[in-house]
């Protein structure tokens, strides 16, 4: 079948892999319909890439059909069509059973001392084979992949399978009090769908900040306030000057480990990047830095007593933090990689209807066919012809 495998920094390609296979009992494989290219994944495209090894299939955010599954699979047949989550989770161990799917200890990759597996994301996740592919094998098919009705355009289910659940937890996690202000760092397609989320669960304001001219007129256009941070010159003092001076209730960081503006960070990670393979792991999981200037304006922006919630990649082990002001002012951090399943049975009945509350058919910008990945890896990375979003169909 074709994928597109890693091969290098910023060098991904269409290749020719093996079919999946059923391997175990409770494994699926999906023909896939559609996979899009998560934000996520620019971070293998630059700076992960030492977790990586020639050859490696991408892809966290597919969907499709099934075509085959396991005898221990019994809630799923042939002809199904499936959105797959981007976390394998079992469903039954006591993580899950506490609904922290991305901690699912069945899948755990404890000898990297990380969480569940995670489709097409590295040696730290399993370097599990993604779904940037024709034909995708899911363990766990038992629990995992949700089923979606027959109908509507792929696009309307698609982001279940990530950025969605992803978005959903942040805006939960962010508890901004019913008519209480919202603000959102980072209009990608998390950030999006974070400030729509944020509106349709009672936020009475949502603030959201970019400096790209695309995303800031997707926000406008679902009633979001949208600031040019490039045209701020100090952008906690302008959130807090903007709601009451005392700033937002609650604030989303939907950037992470390669925001703008983060000098120092950025050459650490580019450093760690041309170190060999071993030196660099080391490096990174031992003294990784992220840029930090999205996540330190988010805790200096939200009002004392205020939620910060980070739903953006981080990866550093020695990243500094003012917690000193953060002890003060009584901030509070949540954050983590999404649990998909402990929200998609809310997020599901807002897709079935007609009136697209949460804006799903405006996000997508670009679908392009599996061959044109490398090119669409590139245009999404540098932000050209008005990227937002691109699916591709394998």
């Amino acid at each position: 079948m074709k994928a597109l495998t890693w091969q290098g920094r910023r060098d991904v390609r269409v290749e020719d892999v093996p079919d999946p296979r059923i391997e175990e009992p409770t494994d699926a494989i999906v023909r896939i319909t559609s996979t899009a290219i998560c934000g996520s994944d620019l971070h293998l495209y630059e700076v992960l890439g030492p977790y990586l090894k020639p050859g490696d299939v991408l892809g966290h955010e597919p969907m499709g059909i099934v075509e085959e599954v396991g005898p221990g699979v019994t809630r799923l047949r042939p002809g199904d069509r499936v959105v797959v989550p981007f976390n394998i989770a079992c469903g039954s161990c006591w993580m899950c059973d506490r609904q922290l799917y991305a901690q699912c200890e069945t899948t755990q990759v404890t000898a990297e001392g990380k969480g569940a597996a995670l489709f097409g994301y590295t040696s730290l996740y399993g370097s599990v084979p993604g779904g940037q592919a024709e034909y995708l094998r899911v363990p766990h098919a038992q629990f995992g992949p949700i089923k979606v009705p027959q109908t509507g355009p792929d696009e309307r289910w698609l982001y279940l399978s990530d950025i969605l659940p992803t978005a959903w937890q942040a805006v939960r996690y962010a508890d901004t009090p019913p008519g209480g202000t919202l603000a959102v760092f980072g209009l990608g397609p998390v950030g999006q769908f974070c400030a729509r989320i944020g509106r349709h669960l009672g936020a009475g304001r949502v603030i959201g900040l970019d400096l790209v001219p695309e995303r800031l007129e997707m926000a406008r256009r679902h009633g979001v306030e949208a600031l040019d941070v490039s045209q701020l010159d100090d952008v906690p003092g302008a959130l807090i000057d903007l709601v009451d001076g005392r700033g937002p209730d609650a604030v989303i960081d939907a950037v992470g480990m390669e925001a703008h503006g983060s000098t120092s960070g950025k050459l650490a990670q580019t450093a760690a990047g041309l170190l060999p393979d071993r030196l660099a792991d080391a490096m990174i999981d031992r003294a990784g830095v992220d840029r930090l200037t999205v996540l330190k304006a988010a805790l200096k922006a939200v009002r004392r007593g205020g939620t910060v919630s980070i739903s953006g990649v981080y990866g550093g082990e020695v990243d500094p933090l003012p917690l000193m002001e953060m002890f003060d002012r009584g901030v509070q951090l949540r954050m983590g990689q999404c649990h998909v399943r402990r929200w998609t049975d809310e997020i599901v009945p807002l897709l079935a209807g007609d009136d697209d509350p949460l804006g799903v058919a405006d996000l997508r910008t670009h679908r392009m066919p599996l061959a044109r990945a490398p090119q669409a890896y590139e245009m999404f990375q540098k932000k050209e012809d008005g990227c937002v979003k691109v699916v591709l169909a394998p």
